[in-house]
């Protein structure tokens, strides 16, 4: 397994709600470090996330290069808050990569973020 840093910041716009869903955003990453390039992709969200209990889905697709290997790579999350403590899954999905990128997969981990909006992650490939 590897270890390795990137950061991305997120634009997040509103989309056309879709019925049990208590929202829906159209996102755009910009990646930088390790993890190169930009991803497009589509957040779902549902509960009441000013109670402390919300949850959301999201999938977008990655371009650029990861180590210096260019391709595509989906990424995929889940991400539940209860009672104020969140929870995420947030995965390089296997079989998704194209180019260079074909055969990677591994995990994802928020180790922060930014007062400038900028999340920090490891990336753990397998």
């Amino acid at each position: 397994m590897t270890s390795i840093t990137a950061a991305f910041t997120v634009d997040l716009r509103p989309g056309e709600d879709l019925p049990g869903a208590a929202g829906r955003f159209e996102l755009t990453k910009t990646w930088t470090g390790a993890l190169e390039g930009t991803s497009r992709g589509t957040m779902l969200t549902a509960g009441d996330p000013a109670t402390g209990d919300a949850g959301y889905i999201a999938s977008e697709v990655f371009e650029g290069t990861l180590q210096g290997r260019s391709g595509t790579v989906a990424l995929q999350q889940l991400g539940t808050m209860a009672g104020g403590e969140p929870a995420l899954e947030y995965v390089l999905v296997p079989g998704s990569g194209t180019e260079a990128l074909a055969g990677t997969r591994g995990t994802l981990t928020i180790d922060g973020i930014d007062d400038d909006g900028v999340h920090r992650v490891s990336i753990s490939l397998v």
